[in-house]
């Protein structure tokens, strides 16, 4: 038992480290961000004692364990391992290392699943074949754990880009129609929006930057839907790249996009609304409404059975 428990133990510290290791370090990146668009190439004396400190032991660590825990659930081809970097980059995680940790959490977090489920049933005095049957479901539950964690925060992060998207479209507009070209009005709302939407923001920064290493701006827009997984931007990008196509006013589309957007943010409010009497149903049929009848139907039950019973002595 006491080995059992030591081994619970490292396997519950090495999550902990594997989520400490893929946590987004966002104020680093919006620091690398402003340091690249200003023109600093160079790096100043924190962001060498930056890099210094990122070098740890327990990044030392998770690379050397990380090859390992993966391997069985390593990618067959090229283009599923695209696909899991771009889920992470949806998700927020853009570092080199993040599909390897997140592989290999896979492994760590289904055995230690299988361990902690064994553990108690032998605790609770299970026989063999329950307990490798419980074991082996475990081991798929924390296998699927971590694709579940990441859907999450895809849908988390996809969210928040939805709902700032209206304001930074007011704000494209505003800029457009001052006279700033779109490459300057995206650059302009990342900027003006990195203290209240910062996931829009950084994802704006991104596409700028992409632009200015020569990216051609259509390109770089799609690049930014794909990152993000969001329809409304994917919408939003086909607008700008159909306004371009055939000359029409940006700004006018920009304006005509938000508008939707709010209307449409607004329906789905309306549709939250008239979901929630429905979803009041069941607590109502399960737990107020029994409470109710009792309030209601008891005093006149117990009065009749005192009637009854007084009748029944004549």
């Amino acid at each position: 038992m006491t080995s059992s428990l030591g081994l619970l133990l490292m396997g519950a510290a090495a999550v902990v480290l594997v989520a400490f290791s893929i946590k987004p370090r966002k104020q680093e990146e919006r620091d690398v961000l402003t340091r690249r668009l200003s023109g600093k190439s160079g790096k100043d004396e924190t962001g060498d004692i930056r890099e210094k400190a990122r070098q740890s032991v327990t990044s030392k660590m998770m690379e050397k364990v990380a090859p390992l825990a993966m391997r069985p659930v390593m990618p067959k081809n090229g283009a599923e391992m695209t696909q899991l970097r771009m889920k992470l980059a949806a998700a927020g995680f853009r570092a080199p290392n993040a599909p390897s940790i997140f592989l290999a959490s896979k492994t760590v977090v289904g055995i230690l699943c299988a361990v902690g489920v064994a553990i108690y049933t032998i605790y609770r005095g299970a026989e063999i074949h329950n307990i490798l049957g419980m074991a082996i479901f475990g081991a798929a539950l924390g296998f699927m754990a971590p694709n579940m964690w990441l859907s999450s925060g895809m849908k988390k992060r996809g969210g928040k880009i939805t709902e700032g998207l209206p304001d930074a479209l007011d704000l494209m507009v505003i800029s457009v129609e001052s006279g700033l070209a779109l490459d300057g009005a995206l650059q302009r709302v990342g900027d003006e929006l990195c203290n209240v939407h910062v996931e829009l923001s950084e994802e704006f920064q991104i596409a700028t930057r992409e632009s200015q290493m020569g990216i051609p701006r259509a390109e770089a827009l799609s690049n930014l839907a794909d990152r993000t997984r969001v329809p409304e931007v994917k919408s939003l990008v086909a607008v700008v790249n159909q306004a371009e196509k055939f000359g029409t006013s940006i700004a006018r589309a920009l304006r005509n996009q938000a508008s939707a957007l709010r209307v449409k943010r607004r329906q789905a409010a309306e549709e939250r609304a008239q979901k929630v009497a429905v979803k009041l149903m069941l607590p109502l049929i399960l737990f107020i409404f029994p409470a109710i009848f009792v309030v209601l139907v008891g005093p006149a039950a117990m009065r009749m059975y005192n009637m009854t019973k007084t009748s029944s002595l004549f």
